[in-house]
């Protein structure tokens, strides 16, 4: 594909809380969003989703791997199959991160993808990062940068993305192109929903805490948050990456509590993990915009509110669609790389040059 050529694109994204599998389409010329297009979402059943979390940690030919292969490309094939777009951004579904050991790994084969949909697919986004001495993550901050350009911003801001993990973008969108030095920063601030989500699980069978419903009945216990806050990553420069079990520490944390107390204290130690994160940005942004499903839980949006010194919105505030933001993320990302364009930087992933990350399967 050639440079300055408009591409729609169709993106997808199977996040780290295994709720399903969001896809977007957008049109971009590798730099610019042009337009925003159709998106739609496929949820897992409950039987795909113990097909997932029994893999999760799990690297390739390990026990229960494959199957949770057949379940993302299955998913994937089955919201694909609907959806327009000359090039596919195909992240697959994150078992196991550990880029200064074994690497990492996403699951699903996009090759396949590609010979069953008839279409380009871009995928594996991540090694080739790790591969450079990169964290492989966080990914969508050139995205956020151009995503800021699109929405006319002005000032320094911050994309907070609260998923199962958290990350921070931290975005000038006065720099001309992101590749400029001090464009951007990004980082994992910490985790997110994905440890309540298994706390609500083990104790209630529940996927999540709906509007922090429970954690709004609870009170947060000060002792288990100071010690979760002197967890040594919190101490380290960025960038930095984790993976989604990296705190598993948080369910030992509130063992003892009752299930409203542990939902607010593990909601607080989500908010606070941000607060510790903001010390890192080169000057402090002048509104955070929040993204993911942290953002539908009222209970976490008062913590950040009440804790950070910026306006604390959500990225509707300026025209973007928060459930789709990952998804769209990745279809800008896959016609970066199919461009031969960088996907990241020493300033997003620490990877020691710019590189443009990714597989590209043709038909």
């Amino acid at each position: 594909m050639l440079k300055g050529q408009v591409i729609s694109a169709v993106g997808t994204m199977s996040g780290t809380s295994l709720d399903g599998v969001d896809a977007a389409v957008l049109e971009t010329d590798g730099q610019r969003i042009l337009q925003f297009g159709a998106s739609s979402y496929r949820a897992y059943s409950g039987e795909e989703q113990q097909i997932l979390r029994a893999a999760l940690g799990r690297w390739p030919g390990e026990p229960g791997v494959a199957a949770a292969a057949d379940v993302v490309e299955a998913a994937h094939l089955a919201v694909l199959r609907e959806m327009p777009g000359e090039i596919i951004g195909f992240h697959g579904q994150t078992l196991a991160h550990d880029p200064s050991g074994r690497g990492t790994h996403q699951a699903g084969d996009g090759a396949a993808l590609a010979r069953a949909l008839g279409r380009i697919v871009v995928w594996d986004f991540r090694s080739a990062d790790v591969r450079l001495g990169g964290q492989g993550a966080p990914l969508a901050p050139f995205f956020h940068f151009a995503a800021a350009k699109w929405a006319g911003l002005t000032e320094p801001c911050a994309f907070l993305n609260l998923g199962g993990v958290g990350n921070l973008t931290w975005v000038d969108p006065r720099k001309a192109r992101v590749e400029e030095e001090g464009a951007v920063l990004a980082f994992d601030t910490g985790p997110a929903n994905a440890p309540l989500n298994d706390l609500m699980m083990q104790r209630l069978g529940l996927s999540h805490d709906a509007e922090g419903a429970l954690a709004a009945t609870g009170r947060v216990v000060d002792g288990a948050l100071e010690l979760f806050l002197e967890e040594p990553f919190f101490f380290k420069m960025p960038p930095k990456s984790l993976d989604r079990n990296d705190f598993s520490l948080m369910l030992d944390l509130v063992r003892e509590l009752p299930d409203a107390d542990a939902a607010a204290t593990m909601t607080a130690m989500a908010a606070a993990a941000v607060l510790q994160g903001m010390q890192y940005c080169p000057t402090p942004p002048a509104a955070i915009y929040v993204t993911g499903g942290g953002r539908r839980n009222p209970v976490m949006m008062q913590m950040l509110r009440a804790a950070l010194d910026a306006d604390v919105g959500t990225v509707e505030d300026i025209g973007l669609d928060g459930d789709m933001l990952e998804a769209q993320a990745f279809a800008y990302l896959a016609v970066r790389v199919a461009m031969g364009m960088a996907t990241s930087c020493a300033s997003t992933t620490g990877v020691r040059a710019l590189v443009g990350g990714g597989e590209v399967s043709r038909v």
